[in-house]
């Protein structure tokens, strides 16, 4: 999965700097001399317009290697949204004032069309600006901002360094609009469901513990912050003055925030109702219907996604059958799941050895995809992937495994993020699929290569559908099984037991959402047809219960891209090449799944001459 980024960014993308134009290489058509200036002027206006709405958010523009902006966090107020919209509708506006489609090539024209088509999308969605919980069980400004800091807040100069403390002070406006937030939805009858108060305030809670500002080891930003600043080849009075200022705003500021973030959870507590769907909301029903479009990009109703779910679990429950008989387990399905959450043979050390070991088989299978890719693919990214746990101090909301994109000038690499906060619960007959959907062939192969696609606008290198996001990662768990980097059936059991999973969201999405099963239904379900740990099953109902239709993008992506490799398959038979159908699909960037597929039929078109 992937942390969630804010609507308009989603569509905008994001870069501090516009990049200069490039000939497209040949994965992108080239344009035909009749229409080559008009694109090229297309590509400088969206530039434009992505680099405004970016400016919108500070935090963005450092995730991007910027140094705009560098000493404030971004406005968390409903209104934040308002203005995003406001200055997409005027750039809509103007584009369609200064541009005829019919003047520009394929590739120039679907930018256009893509962009208008995700205004509309924002425009219509607009009214439900306020149903997004600020804080939740996938996590909450004190944790975030810490990972921020730590993970993207480069400290090269003095000026980083007192942007980093001017940031650090910043964080209590961020925290007390957080809790404005959370009282104008309450007042609004927008009230999280129960289950989200003790994580989140544990989450709170733990950033605020160790030096400075208790006894024990070093606080992590505070550690960053003092190695940051010791990296420096300057004075040690400057570095005792910055040292000082960065004590001084966390246990000030900082902590003033976070105890007001704490406080204003505790008040809003006693107004949650259960455990509820969106359902249960004003308009809720609307609001879902808003959501499945948007995590989707079709017009399927809750009910469609639902049976679809309920059949998708049938066949994958018979494909596990055929592999558990192979591992040579006598018992039933359901035995089987449970031996897998019990069994010390399916499990790792709950120790710092047994979480290395994690992370080095995780290592490895990416490491084996990495030498099968040329057979594979056309083209790589250039960009280095990393395999990290999770910090401890955000073990508590963060998600089970999520992927967060590189840098685009290179400071930084992908990470494929896992939470190992209980090896017990860490079922390790899933490492190998979890690695290959979160790092390669998943998100890195797609996320990190749209970014570096010459010839495309900004919106379209850095933006995102949910559907072809988590649809080409669901999708690489399956591919790497092709690959021949499975080579034991407990690892084809893994990889059935992650799709059936991503199977089990569409039928508790809907179910949560529309159909109002409880939290305690939705867990009982899970349980039954997946073998995956009670703390992680938990999780994951909690998390569709706060994200309504986001856990339905996934199964929905993959069907579709496989409908497409079916049909490539059928249409060009022996001309059918794997690498350049996996090149039509990535190409160009992440897309809507009506417009993936006219990209791929194009392709079949092509490759039959």
């Amino acid at each position: 999965m992937l942390p969630a980024l804010p609507l308009a960014l989603l569509m905008a993308g994001c870069a501090a700097q516009t990049a200069p134009m490039a000939s497209a290489p040949p994965s992108v058509a080239a344009p035909a001399a009749s229409t080559a200036a008009e694109d090229a002027r297309l590509l400088a206006f969206l530039d434009a317009a992505f680099d405004a709405q970016v400016a919108l958010s500070p935090e963005y523009l450092t995730s991007l290697g910027s140094r705009q902006d560098y000493d404030r966090l971004g406005d968390y107020t409903l209104e934040s949204d308002a203005r995003s919209l406001a200055l997409a509708e005027r750039q809509l506006a103007e584009m369609r004032a200064s541009f005829d489609p019919a003047n520009l090539g394929p590739s120039a024209r679907l930018s256009y069309e893509l962009f208008e088509r995700q205004v509309e999308r924002d425009r219509e969605s607009a009214r439900f600006d306020a149903y997004s919980f600020p804080v939740s069980t996938n996590g909450t400004p004190a944790g975030s901002i810490p990972v921020f800091l730590i993970n993207q807040h480069k400290v090269a100069s003095v000026s980083d360094a007192e942007a980093y403390i001017a940031r650090l002070r910043d964080s209590e406006r961020v925290m007390r609009e957080t809790v404005a937030v959370m009282k104008q939805q309450a007042e609004m009858g927008i009230v999280p469901p129960a289950m989200v108060f003790e994580p989140a305030t544990a989450d709170a809670r733990s950033i605020l513990e160790g030096a400075p500002f208790t006894d024990g080891a070093d606080n992590p930003v505070w550690a960053d912050f003092q190695a940051k600043v010791n990296a420096l080849s300057i004075s040690d009075t400057e570095k005792v003055r910055l040292l000082g200022e960065g004590r001084a705003a966390l246990t000030g500021p900082f902590r003033n925030g976070v105890e007001a973030l704490i406080a204003g959870i505790a008040a809003i507590e006693p107004l949650a109702d259960g455990n509820q769907g969106a359902w249960s909301l004003p308009d809720g029903d609307a609001y879902y219907a808003s959501r499945l479009a948007a995590s989707t990009t079709t017009d399927m109703t809750a009910d469609q996604i639902h049976e679809i779910g309920l059949s998708q679990v049938a066949a994958i429950r018979k494909e596990m059958e055929a592999v558990k008989d192979e591992i040579g387990f006598t018992g039933t399905l359901e035995e089987f799941f449970a031996a897998l959450r019990t069994d010390p043979a399916y499990k790792y050390a709950n120790s710092d050895a047994g979480r290395e070991r994690y992370l080095e088989e995780a290592r490895t299978l990416i490491g084996n995809v990495m030498a099968k890719a040329p057979d594979y693919f056309e083209r790589l990214p250039r960009a280095e992937l990393e395999v990290r746990a999770v910090e401890p101090f955000r073990q508590d909301t963060a998600a089970v495994a999520f992927y967060n994109r590189p840098a685009p000038d290179g400071s930084r690499p992908g990470i494929f993020y896992v939470n190992l906060a209980d090896m017990t619960q860490v079922n390790r007959i899933q490492t190998d699929a979890i690695a290959a959907h979160e790092g390669a062939p998943g998100h890195h192969f797609q996320i990190a290569r749209a970014q570096e696609l010459e010839g495309l606008p900004k919106f379209r290198r850095f933006g995102g559908y949910g559907a072809y996001v988590e649809g080409w990662a669901l999708y690489s768990e399956r591919l790497a099984d092709e690959m021949g980097v499975y080579t034991t059936p407990e690892q084809r059991f893994g990889m059935l037991s992650l799709q059936i999973w991503r199977a089990i969201r569409l039928v508790l999405d809907t179910g949560i959402h529309s159909k109002r099963w409880s939290r305690e239904q939705a867990i009982d379900y899970f349980r039954a047809n997946s073998p995956n740990s009670e703390r992680d099953i938990a999780k994951e109902v909690d998390r569709y219960i706060n994200n309504p239709g986001q856990a339905t993008s996934y199964m929905i992506g993959q069907l579709k891209i496989a409908e497409l490799r079916a049909r490539a398959e059928r249409e060009l038979g022996t001309r059918f090449d794997i690498r350049a159908f996996h090149e039509a699909v990535l190409s160009e960037g992440a897309l809507p799944l009506d417009a993936l597929e006219d990209q791929v039929d194009r392709y079949i078109a092509r490759a039959k001459g």
